[in-house]
């Protein structure tokens, strides 16, 4: 009998927001367990995100999440950070995949498996798809947690995007540990401060 392709979907989440790290995730679905309702995690509402998160930890073969956090997004900016997070989630998986499908333009650098980057797999491709819904599930987790930390700045609303809100927040208390200093809102604010 041939050896079952077993493709994981690799995702992140939190490429845009000023704040906070960006997460992804790496998931191997089970052909025989097929989840209804994968999206891209954009289009779905943030209950049905979390009932499809519980579905997709229960069923897939293999799932795990990575992360690069604030300082290394100012080191070597976000998308390098998206793709190191990218990379840390499929050497964290369980299963060795046969393939890799990233959402996006490019792959991580340093994967040992071949690799194959779809623009909008997010939408298309279910393993993606998974992914997708996992790494915000598990972003936002992380943002509810600073706002507990920093609730001056509204963290649990926008996630850290750049809200009017949050730019508001920004310029009345100047950044905090978590927001990216090399993102041009919170440098103004910075300079705004000084």
């Amino acid at each position: 009998m041939p050896d079952v392709l077993l493709i994981a979907g690799v995702d992140e989440a939190g490429r845009g927001p000023l704040a906070g790290p960006v997460l992804a995730a790496a998931v191997i679905l089970d052909p025989a367990r097929s989840i209804a309702g994968l999206a891209d995690s954009k289009q779905l509402s943030a209950a049905r995100r979390e009932q499809l998160a519980v579905e997709i930890r229960a069923h897939a073969l293999a799932w795990a999440l990575g992360r690069a956090d604030v300082a290394e997004i100012d080191r070597i900016n976000i998308l390098q950070a998206a793709l190191l997070a990218m990379r840390r989630a499929v050497e964290h998986l369980s299963t060795a995949p046969s393939q890799i499908l990233v959402d996006g333009q490019q792959c991580p650098v340093g994967l040992i498996y071949p690799c194959r980057a779809i623009v909008k797999g997010d939408a298309t491709v279910p393993a993606i798809s998974a992914a997708s819904i996992l790494a915000k599930v598990a972003r936002d987790a992380e943002l509810y947690k600073l706002h507990e930390r920093y609730p001056d700045y509204g963290f649990a609303r926008h996630k850290g995007y750049p809200t009017l809100a949050h730019r508001e927040a920004l310029r009345r208390f100047g950044p905090c540990p978590e927001h990216r200093r090399s993102f041009a809102p919170v440098a103004a604010a910075i300079k705004e401060s000084a």
